[in-house]
């Protein structure tokens, strides 16, 4: 089902519904600031004095959402991004609310974020009652439109997706990297496979049909380092990025930078990738908010202020929108609110001596490795000490029997 890169723009407005030719004059942000005062005294929703926090944030959402159209309008996605996070922290079952995100993805080249984006939506219109098929095909046509184009840009990575219906057994995993391996002889270095949670693909996935055609996801690397990343990330029940060869040190500017890197620029891709067709992959494992807040902290010790907002909100909105996509633990649910409250203090300014949910996992996760390493060790050189005292027998008994 392929989709022409000159329909996708009439797509996004068939769903979205907006017009051509509109133009922001100034004071319209005048006027929506002016809504925001109404709102909080509880005066736009005629109850002033007894309007609800559910009210509240309703109409809020209503003028973030009102604000990313102006930005889109006036060609500003950048400034439109964090509009569109904080809409969805306010309102995350509004479908349109999670297109609007899409769209700005769409129009600052992060296709795998925008199919993720559009995948939400598309659930979320049915989840909430939605019944026109025509805006439920709409949506899935523009999900599928990102899923290509992200593929089609990947330039690190190959990936090849697996339909099923019974148990996934281990020989059939092995047919499949086979299979990929006559596919895509370029991506070899390292081929992992997601077993974390199952895909679904726009083509075939129908919402009220349980469960919905489900695929395996296998991705190549020219890189192998990538692909142990993969591994050791489904692993672990807290996965995070713990590149760092001193682990009870603090990270210099450099080392900063370069982590900053690889996060930005190697492993979140990925992992939004993966993303953009799993629904509700495991909270701890595949969601990538955990990466994304660790990520923000490197941005911060960089004094990079407004890449750092963005992610945050970013954060945030998935944090607010997982509840709806899956059942979650007591657990789970103490360590979502965490990490909602932290990161709203990052976002206000808040300092004290807490420390950051997402900063304490990470460093958990690097004594992990530091035990991993002594293990590895270990192991290492026992296998050794025996080969030697193996080979010191063989010549004594060479020896004995030569005497």
């Amino acid at each position: 089902m392929e989709i022409e890169k000159s329909k996708k723009v009439d797509i996004l407005n068939k769903i979205t519904k907006q017009k051509a030719g509109f133009h922001l004059p100034h004071q319209k942000f005048k006027v929506v600031f002016f809504f925001f005062k109404l709102c909080s005294k509880g005066a736009a929703l005629g109850k002033p004095f007894e309007a609800s926090a559910e009210d509240i944030a309703s109409v809020a959402s209503f003028i973030e959402t009102k604000l990313v159209t102006c930005y889109l309008r006036m060609r500003k996605p950048d400034l439109a991004l964090n509009h569109a996070h904080r809409s969805i922290v306010l309102n995350p079952a509004y479908f349109r609310n999670h297109l609007r995100q899409a769209t700005v993805f769409r129009c600052l080249e992060r296709y795998s974020e925008a199919a993720r984006s559009a995948m939400i939506a598309d659930y979320m219109f049915w989840l909430c009652g939605g019944s026109e098929q025509c805006i439920s095909k709409l949506i899935k046509l523009y999900w599928q439109a990102m899923i290509e184009e992200a593929i089609t840009r990947a330039e690190s990575f190959s990936v090849m997706y697996t339909p099923f219906a019974t148990k996934i057994r281990a020989d059939k995993i092995e047919k499949v990297r086979e299979v990929f391996t006559k596919t895509h002889p370029a991506y070899v270095e390292y081929i992992y496979t997601d077993l974390q949670g199952l895909h679904i693909l726009p083509q075939t996935v129908d919402w009220s049909s349980f469960p919905p055609q489900q695929y395996l996801l296998t991705l190549g690397f020219k890189n192998k380092e990538d692909g142990k990343f993969l591994e050791k990330l489904s692993s672990r029940k807290l996965p995070t990025f713990t590149e760092h060869k001193t682990p009870f040190s603090l990270l210099t500017k450099e080392d900063t930078v370069r982590h900053m890197e690889t996060m930005g620029k190697r492993i979140l891709p990925m992992l939004d990738f993966i993303r953009s067709t799993q629904l509700n992959g495991s909270f701890h494992g595949c969601s990538g908010v955990m990466e994304k807040l660790q990520y923000a902290s490197l941005l911060s010790r960089l004094q990079r202020v407004k890449e750092q907002s963005q992610v945050i909100n970013q954060a945030m909105a998935e944090l607010a929108t997982i509840p709806y996509l899956q059942d979650i633990s007591q657990q789970e649910a103490e360590l979502l609110q965490s990490l909602m409250a932290d990161a709203m203090d990052t976002l206000e300014g808040k300092r004290n001596d807490k420390e950051r949910v997402w900063n304490t996992i990470q460093k958990v996760g690097r004594i992990e490795d530091f035990l991993y390493q002594l293990e590895d060790s270990f192991l290492k050189t026992k296998k050794l000490r025996t080969a030697r005292r193996q080979k010191t027998k063989l010549k004594r008994l060479q020896t004995m029997q030569q005497s």
